[in-house]
């Protein structure tokens, strides 16, 4: 009988009018399941509960004292981690606590390694948390809620947030956590009360400054994300934190076309945390903008050997494809529909991913069909553009250029500088036969990146091309 099942039979032993004291359901650890995955931050608060001793000292202990915290683990440290809780569990199956706790590990190792096989087993921790844990447990709706963002459910993940706040109003990693879930439903607003929340009750909070930046990169302040990012990871205590924040800085810097500085910075975290596979893949990204291909495809595979993430394999795919190796790349988008089925088949939604390889690798309408369901359900801003390609790639241009506005409009959400969005416009534009427009939004999407794709970055100067240069009028006659 696994960890996780054994409740269940210690709950049916103690019915029948056995009736345990509330002393003896006290929590056993001094920890708690919170966890926000936005920027690549596990934040994890102290349980509120009763004092108990910590595990004991190694690597159990470091995680521990990472989470608690507000920050990252390294991997062999979470994993010592679950180890640590899954052992006391057994002894102690009633520990609310310690299952809030292991539900959290189980959600941000499986964020950080790709592997679906920990949602099945967070939900139950969580779960559990909530029957076994106190009336008010806002740890366990936490965990839930970072499931839920993890597995890119943004309606359950808004739910179970909701709850946590309404359990706990100051508990800043409660408000971390619903911008996830608002920035996946395209709620701007909501993001901004939430991000407003988390600077009052934590502002010098390294993780609070990395959580800022990414929400002021989807707002397009460039300049304002940088330097948040920047301070984040200055300020940061633990290698798996700094290593974070510096692939986020290097996302940052590649998406604004400094491939150099992306490039250090993903090989800073890499050196800094070799488990951060984010920043492998970055490299990757890095490495083939600047034409150095064969050190970008050893980056990726790589990379997709230790987190076999459904995005990286899409790029890795475009990155063969642009180089004329179609088998190659054909392998890799078989690959991302078997993760993609393994993810969803742990509640994992992977319709976006999915939606985008169809419109460009596979078939149109299909993508279409899927990220339709998944606007009506959740409607973000990465949902609006792919579905406006979508029905370009259909030749439904005119409803595709609304959606590519929502998507490239600041005044509509849309305001992330984004050199794939901008040029997904243009082409729609110029399928429209609205010259001026396309040829100011490819020459954006070139201004912001002109690396931003090893595939679209070429047909993009090559759409330019065919456009040439506006009529020169005259004055009236």
């Amino acid at each position: 009988m696994n960890t996780v099942d054994a409740v269940d039979a210690v709950q049916r032993d103690t019915r029948g009018g056995r009736r345990r004291s509330r002393r003896g359901r006290r929590v056993l650890i001094a920890s708690v399941a919170g966890a926000a995955v936005l920027g690549g931050v596990l934040v994890l608060l102290p349980w509120d509960g009763d004092g108990a001793p910590p595990p004991a000292p190694g690597p159990a202990a470091l995680a521990r004292g990472a989470v608690t915290t507000g920050v990252p683990a390294a991997l062999p440290d979470l994993a010592a981690l679950i180890g640590d809780r899954e052992s006391h569990l057994r002894a102690h199956p009633l520990d609310g606590a310690s299952w809030a706790v292991l539900g959290a590990a189980y959600v941000e190792q499986g964020r950080r390694t790709a592997d679906g096989a920990n949602w099945p087993k967070a939900e139950k921790a969580l779960r559990t948390s909530l029957k076994t844990g106190p009336e008010r447990n806002p740890q366990a709706l936490e965990g839930l809620a970072a499931l839920a963002v993890a597995r890119r459910d943004f309606p359950t993940a808004k739910k179970w947030g909701e709850s946590a706040v309404k359990a706990a109003p100051k508990r800043w990693t409660a408000h971390a956590v619903l911008i996830g879930a608002y920035a996946g439903l395209g709620d701007h607003e909501g993001v901004g009360r939430a991000l407003d929340k988390v600077l009052q009750l934590r502002p010098d909070a390294p993780a609070a400054g990395a959580l800022a930046a990414a929400v002021y990169r989807d707002r397009g302040w460039r300049e304002d994300a940088a330097a948040r990012i920047s301070d984040a990871a200055a300020a940061a205590g633990a290698p798996a934190e700094r290593a974070a924040y510096l692939e986020q800085a290097g996302r940052l810097a590649f998406e604004r076309g400094d491939r150099e500085e992306a490039l250090r910075f993903f090989q800073e975290a890499l050196r800094t945390d070799p488990d951060q596979r984010a920043a492998q893949a970055g490299q990757g990204r890095a490495l083939a903008a600047l034409g150095r291909t064969t050190e970008a495809l050893s980056a990726y595979q790589a990379a997709l050997a230790k987190r076999p993430s459904p995005e990286y394999a899409l790029e890795l795919g475009e990155l063969y494809e642009s180089l004329g190796l179609g088998q190659a790349a054909r392998v890799e988008y078989d690959l991302l529909r078997e993760r993609a089925r393994g993810a969803e088949a742990a509640g994992a939604d992977e319709q976006l991913v999915l939606g985008r390889l169809d419109a460009d690798h596979g078939d149109p309408a299909a993508a279409v069909e899927r990220l339709r369901t998944e606007w009506g359900r959740q409607p973000g801003t990465e949902v609006a553009d792919a579905l406006g390609w979508a029905l370009h790639r259909t030749g439904a241009d005119e409803e595709a250029l609304e959606f590519a506005t929502l998507a490239t409009d600041g005044d509509k959400g849309g305001g992330v500088r984004s050199a794939l969005y901008a040029f997904h416009r243009g082409m729609i534009e110029k399928a429209l036969e609205r010259y001026g427009p396309a040829r100011r939004h490819l020459r954006e999407a070139l201004t912001i990146n002109p690396y931003f794709s090893p595939l679209r970055a070429p047909e993009a100067k090559r759409a330019l091309a065919e456009l040439g240069e506006p009529p020169v009028e005259g004055p009236p006659g």
